[in-house]
C-alpha cells in the first residue's frame, strides 16, 4: 500500500474532520469581528440568527472556549488518523514526517487561511449562518469550558493575576473610543465629529471641578445693596443667572434670573419698590466631585441649568451650568453676549497672552491645543505643576511643546502668561 493509497483509506474521515474543523476556524473570526452595533439592530428588527451572534459575544471567552476545544480536538484527531495510515505504509520516523508535512498543509491552507479570509471578508454573514451550531456547542461543552476556565483562572492567580469569572476583557467605553480612533485615522470621521464624541465618552470621568467656573471669575450681585443698583448691575451683565451674596461672596442665598427680575419690574410703579429677596430662588450646591454624566442627568430632572460647586467642607468653589456641560462635547458655545474668549488674546506674532485663571480645557477647546489637564485646571496651575515651584516674572518654560512665559504674578498667583507654540524639531 502506498501513502496515496493510505490517505485514500483514511482520507473521507479526515477531510470530513477538517471540513468540520474549518467551520469552528470561519466561527471564531467571525463572531470576534462581527458588528456589533448591525447584529443588535438587528435583532431589534426581529433577525433570530443576529440574536444568537449577540448571545454568543456577550460571553466571549466562553465562545472562544468552545470553539478553541472542537477546533484542536478536531485537528489533533485528524492528524493521528492520518499518522496512522501513513506510518503503516512508511513506518518509522519518515512516517510521521510525511503525515506531519501534509497535514500541515492541508491545516493551514484549508481550516485556517481560506475559511478565515472568507470570514473577515463576510465577519457579519458567516457569523449569523454559524451561530446556530456554534450556540449548540457552546451549550454542550459548556460544563468542560467552565472547569477550563476554573484551571486557567486558578492558574494565573499563582503569578499574580487575578480574574474574576465575570470579568469583561474589553470595557465598551474604550471599545467605542477605539473605534472612533480608528475611523478617525481612516479619514471616516471628521476631526470636529471626533472631538464630540469623545467628549461624550468623558463625561463620565471628568468632574465638575475641571469645567466650573471658578468663584474669583463669578459674577455676584450684593442683595443688600438697593434695588436700583441690583438691577443696574444686573443689565450691565452678560449673564441671565447670578448669585446673590449676604455679608460675604461666600454666604451665597439665592440666584436671580433675569426674566425673574424683569417679570418682577413690570408689576410694579417703581424699580425701588422691588423685594430682591422675593424674586430670587434658592441656590443649589453641589459637590465638586460630582462627574459631568451625573449633574447632566441631574440638570435634566430638575430641569435646571445653573449649579454652585462646593468642597467637602462646603466653602464655595465655582459655578457650573448646563452649558459648560454640553461645551465639553459641541465645543464653546458663543451668543450675541458672549465676550469673545475671555482672558484670552492672540498677539500679532503668534503668540497668546492668557490670563492666569484661564482653564486648560477652555484654552485646549479655544485654540486646538493639546496641553494636559490631568494634574491642574488652569494654566496658571499647569505651569506651577510643571515647574515644581512658583516662577518669578520673566521666567520662561517650555514644555508640551509650548512656550510659558511669565508676564505677570501677585503675591503667590500667576495672573497672566505669554503662551507660544514651540515648532517640533523634524
Amino acid at each position: 500500500m502506498t501513502v496515496l493509497a493510505a490517505l485514500m483509506a483514511a482520507g473521507p474521515i479526515i477531510l470530513v474532520l477538517l471540513a468540520v474543523s474549518a467551520v469552528f476556524s470561519a466561527a471564531e473570526t467571525a463572531l470576534t469581528g462581527a458588528s456589533r452595533g448591525r447584529m443588535h439592530q438587528l435583532e431589534r428588527d426581529g433577525d433570530r440568527a443576529a440574536a444568537r451572534v449577540n448571545r454568543l459575544i456577550s460571553d466571549q471567552e466562553t465562545m472562544i472556549g468552545a470553539v478553541l476545544i472542537g477546533y484542536n480536538v478536531l485537528n489533533i484527531f485528524s492528524s493521528a488518523l492520518a499518522t496512522m495510515f501513513i506510518t503503516q505504509v512508511v513506518p518509522g520516523a519518515w512516517g510521521v514526517a510525511i503525515a506531519t508535512g501534509v497535514m500541515t498543509v492541508l491545516v493551514v491552507v484549508f481550516v485556517e487561511v481560506l475559511p478565515k479570509t472568507l470570514a473577515i471578508v463576510r465577519a457579519d454573514d458567516v457569523a449569523r449562518a454559524l451561530s446556530g451550531p456554534m450556540l449548540l456547542v457552546v451549550r454542550l461543552l459548556g460544563p468542560v469550558i467552565y472547569a477550563i476556565q476554573w484551571i486557567v483562572r486558578h492558574t494565573l492567580r499563582l503569578f499574580g493575576v487575578r480574574l474574576e469569572m465575570g470579568d469583561d476583557v474589553l470595557a465598551a467605553h474604550e471599545e467605542i473610543r477605539g473605534a472612533v480612533e480608528y475611523h478617525h485615522s481612516e479619514g471616516l470621521v471628521q476631526g470636529d465629529d471626533r472631538r464630540m464624541l469623545g467628549g461624550v465618552l468623558d463625561l463620565g470621568e471628568l468632574t465638575v471641578a475641571e469645567v466650573m467656573v471658578h468663584r474669583r471669575q463669578i459674577a455676584m450681585l450684593d442683595i443688600d445693596e438697593t434695588p436700583r443698583e441690583i438691577v443696574n448691575e444686573a443689565l450691565e451683565s452678560p449673564y441671565t443667572r447670578l448669585p446673590l451674596y449676604r455679608g460675604e461672596p461666600e454666604n451665597v442665598v439665592g440666584v436671580l434670573h433675569a426674566k425673574d427680575l424683569a417679570r418682577a419690574i413690570a408689576a410694579v410703579d417703581s424699580i425701588d419698590q422691588l423685594d430682591i429677596a422675593a424674586i430670587a430662588t434658592d441656590p443649589w450646591f453641589v459637590p465638586e466631585t460630582t462627574n459631568l454624566k451625573d449633574q447632566l442627568n441631574t440638570f435634566l430632572k430638575r430641569r435646571a441649568h445653573f449649579a454652585l460647586v462646593v468642597d467637602e467642607y462646603g466653602a464655595l468653589q465655582g459655578l457650573v451650568t448646563l452649558e459648560d456641560i454640553l461645551e465639553e462635547i459641541v465645543g464653546e458655545i458663543e451668543d450675541e453676549h458672549d465676550a469673545t474668549i475671555e482672558g484670552v488674546r492672540p498677539q500679532p506674532d503668534g503668540s497668546v497672552i492668557v490670563d492666569g485663571d484661564v482653564g486648560v480645557r477652555e484654552l485646549n477647546r479655544a485654540l486646538d491645543w493639546d496641553l494636559p489637564d490631568e494634574h491642574a485646571v488652569s494654566i496658571a496651575g499647569l505651569v506651577i505643576h510643571e515647574a515644581q515651584t512658583i516662577p518669578e516674572v520673566g521666567q520662561s518654560f517650555i514644555f508640551h511643546d509650548h512656550r510659558f512665559q511669565v508676564l505677570r504674578r501677585q503675591r503667590n498667583q500667576i495672573t497672566s502668561l505669554r503662551v507660544s507654540p514651540v515648532p517640533r524639531e523634524s
